[in-house]
């Protein structure tokens, strides 16, 4: 095996576990809404997860581990998917903070912030910021 196939399967993991991760907060409700599976499936072109793969995320989503990204950038993006996910159907509440608040610290952000972060997170999404908004807004929010 080469290094770049050794990349590779790597990089498809990351992507497997955390599209996984987007799909546990999509069925927590139990529904799956249209503007969720629409969002699941661009977010599977973007991560490279085949059709295959997808079903069998579907069906299967604990299979998969979080696997926490090592750049502070890359966790804000994976914390910015999952916030869109459980503000998909325009409702937050107290389940909807806790299912962020779980995979947050999954993501690799500390306890002893995780709820400010999350709440800025939840009020961003409210004020539908895109990517880069949302990375620079979280980046300076004790500024």
């Amino acid at each position: 095996m080469s290094f770049s196939d050794l990349f590779d399967s790597e990089f498809k993991s990351r992507n497997k576990g955390h599209f996984s991760a987007i799909v546990r907060v999509a069925i927590a409700d139990g529904d799956l809404s249209r503007e969720e599976k629409d969002f699941l499936d661009k977010l599977a072109v973007r991560l490279e997860i085949s059709a295959a793969e997808y079903e069998e995320i579907l069906e299967n989503p604990l299979k998969y581990p979080i696997n926490a990204p090592y750049l502070h950038i890359q966790r804000l993006e994976r914390l910015y998917d999952l916030s869109r996910m459980v503000y998909a159907d325009h409702i937050l509440g107290p389940k909807q903070k806790e299912i962020l608040t779980k995979f947050a610290l999954a993501l690799g952000f500390t306890p002893g912030n995780v709820s400010f972060i999350v709440d800025k997170a939840m009020s961003l999404l409210m004020l539908n910021v895109d990517l880069d908004s949302f990375i620079y807004e979280m980046t300076h929010m004790n500024k």
